[in-house]
């Protein structure tokens, strides 16, 4: 006969190995945009396309790439005026971050540019030449080995990030990306702030590290550790001054740091992330728990759980691998890996992750993305640290035909393709026409007005549009038969009050003989430049009393399975007598682990089962009128 303790055990397993709906409306749920095996970036309507799917799905953030191949891909002054080309040249002609930032705000996603490529100047492949077009430029930037080549690691020439002038460059960069676009945040990558453990013996730093050790030279032996130390501490300084700078342009941006894992990013790029997390410099810390099994991902989600502590673990979101390479060496994730590894950050008060990347996402026919939709992202979820507010929610739009907007004079529908639908269009020179946008507006605010352009060679190019602000009104001529500028953009700002309210009037006033006006979609959405501090959908934050009850946790074990031990953690908020005993298939206990009263804290205890049989099991963790079960397996 079954016991019913062993009942018991198996329906909260049961009921535990399901996938449960998240409860937290607040979760950082990011997805990255690579110009690398990836066809987002390379057109307008694969970003809209892109955007309309990440959103229906329940993502709320993306890492777009902005800085790979030695090149950005965004519209550089900083990248034109110093090595005469402002742009990658897959991208000529064109400005992906400007759509991706358009298009994903139009549905209320988060906007995070990615400096994927970091400190390193060329991807060399370890062959000549080698340094790529920075280096030829600016040799003294080079970050050398010992032996006085340039510094090659994982194929990468790198240069040298503690250099004063390469350090200049970055900066640059980066100020230009949080000025010039109105971005949510910067997300720096495994290559910044890095360096290759073997690097610092070019001139350049060779001199500074003389200037703080009396004239001494570097030891010879890379893997000195006070060398280690005094290069990690350079960039270390050079990262607190970049998040001082990004904080100072608004501190609603958010520093993200996705480095490799620790501690072997920093035994061999220096990554300092322990440190990092210590200073404060991060608000999201996104480690590359980039791993094939779920085994493999939970003992690292484990080990970044140890190194961000109570302390930062509501800055943890971690990075997934979901997707890599092409053809037969094609990686995708299964979705049993997918929904164990979004259950594990949750069964651990993880609320969030980042996942590399969006194609992943759409393989076999959206099947990762679809998944995540039926599950964990099934409820809407606002990005954290927002002040329980949607910083960034879904634009306001109205369509020519739309109740919002009235029309007067001849206008008539034309079937060409526009925003939803086709659009209308007059060719009246003689009577008025015009048709006015209103908008209910939700709170007051600065309001960027966009106009869904569809261009056409018989378009007018003098289409008036008139913005109307609070007390104020503006006209903009718009060439609505320049055939480069397709989709949203942008006519102008206007400050708005709270109500209903007319914003926008398109007129004939100025059209040519044999031309049409054409009317279409427009669309308003904040301007968090310039109202940073405007709180629209603001979500229910949660009640908090003094006298609520204490929380507890039972965290998953790691490794998980395994032979010959595992570590078992828990958190008890408040002081209770804790109980953590281990039952086998039938229900029988086979191990008390913990019998004793225990303060408020993070507990690990290390289960020897050298002496157990293969097998499942099951551990309970009892404190405080609190108790869960988990499951354990010995594999011998």
């Amino acid at each position: 006969m079954v016991s019913r303790t062993y009942c018991a055990l198996l329906a909260a397993v049961l009921l535990c190995a399901a996938p449960v709906l998240p409860q937290q409306l607040e979760e950082f749920r990011g997805v990255k945009l690579t110009n690398v095996d990836s066809n987002v970036l390379f057109s307008d309507q694969n970003i809209a396309d892109a955007m309309d799917y990440l959103a229906s799905i329940g993502v709320n953030a993306v890492l777009t790439v902005v800085w790979n191949g030695a090149y950005t891909q965004y519209q550089s002054a900083v990248m034109d005026s110093m090595f005469g080309q402002s742009i990658h040249a897959q991208f000529k002609g064109r400005d992906p971050l400007d759509r991706v930032v358009i298009e994903a705000h139009r549905v209320g996603i988060e906007v995070y540019p990615w400096f994927e490529y970091g400190f390193a100047a060329w991807y060399s492949d370890n062959s000549f030449p080698r340094g790529g077009h920075i280096l030829a430029k600016y040799p003294s930037w080079a970050l050398r080995s010992a032996d006085g080549q340039i510094c090659n690691k994982n194929g990468f020439d790198w240069m040298s990030a503690v250099n004063p002038d390469v350090q200049t460059f970055m900066n640059s960069l980066i100020k230009e990306v949080i000025v010039k676009y109105d971005v949510d945040g910067v997300e720096f990558s495994d290559r910044i702030p890095a360096m290759p453990v073997e690097g610092g013996y070019d001139s350049v730093t060779v001199a500074l590290y003389k200037a703080d050790h009396a004239g001494s030279a570097p030891p010879s032996v890379f893997t000195d550790a006070a060398w280690m130390r005094w290069r990690a501490d350079k960039m270390n300084q050079w990262y607190a001054g970049v998040r001082t700078f990004i904080k100072k342009q608004s501190g609603h941006l958010v520093v993200a740091s996705s480095p490799s894992q620790y501690p072997w990013s920093y035994q061999e790029y220096l990554q300092d992330s322990y440190n990092w997390l210590l200073m404060g410099i991060p608000d999201h810390y996104i480690p590359q728990l980039y791993r094939y099994s779920f085994a493999d991902y939970s003992y690292e989600l484990y080990q970044s759980l140890s190194l961000v502590g109570s302390a930062n673990k509501s800055k943890l979101f971690p990075g997934i691998l979901m997707n890599l390479g092409t053809g037969s060496t094609e990686y995708v994730m299964a979705p049993d890996y997918l929904l164990q590894a979004v259950k594990a950050n949750r069964d651990n008060g993880v609320n969030g992750e980042a996942f590399f990347y969006y194609e992943g996402l759409r393989k076999n026919n959206n099947r990762l993305g679809d998944t995540l939709k039926a599950t964990y992202y099934k409820q809407h979820a606002i990005v954290p640290d927002r002040g329980h507010s949607a910083w960034r929610p879904a634009a306001l739009i109205v369509n020519e035909d739309d109740p919002g907007a009235s029309s007067s004079g001849a206008w008539s529908p034309y079937q060409m393709k526009g925003f939803k639908g086709a659009v209308m269009r007059t060719s009246d020179t003689v009577t008025a026409a015009s048709i006015v946008y209103r908008w209910t507006v939700p709170t007051t605010a600065n309001y960027d007005v966009y106009a869904y352009r569809v261009p056409n060679t018989p378009w007018t190019a003098h289409a008036r549009y008139t913005l109307y602000s609070d007390h104020d009104s503006m006209s903009v001529i718009v060439d609505q038969s320049d055939l480069t500028k397709k989709g949203w953009y942008k006519v102008g700002t206007v400050k708005l009050q709270a109500g209903v309210r007319t914003v926008v009037k398109l007129d004939n006033s100025q059209l040519e003989p044999g031309r049409y006006v054409v009317a279409d979609a427009m669309m308003v959405m904040v301007n968090r430049v310039l109202s940073p501090d405007a709180v629209l959908g603001v979500a229910a934050a949660p009640e908090r009393s003094e006298s609520a009850p204490a929380r507890f946790e039972l965290m998953s074990n790691y490794p998980n399975p395994f032979n010959p031990s595992t570590i078992i953690s828990y958190t008890l908020s408040a002081p209770a007598h804790a109980t953590l005993r281990v039952f086998d298939i039938m229900g029988r206990e086979v191990r008390i682990l913990v019998d004793a009263p225990q303060g408020a804290g993070r507990y690990s205890v290390t289960m020897d089962a050298s002496r157990m049989s293969s097998g499942v099991y099951f551990y309970t963790l009892t404190a405080g009128g609190f108790s869960q079960t988990r499951k354990l397996i010995v594999m011998k």
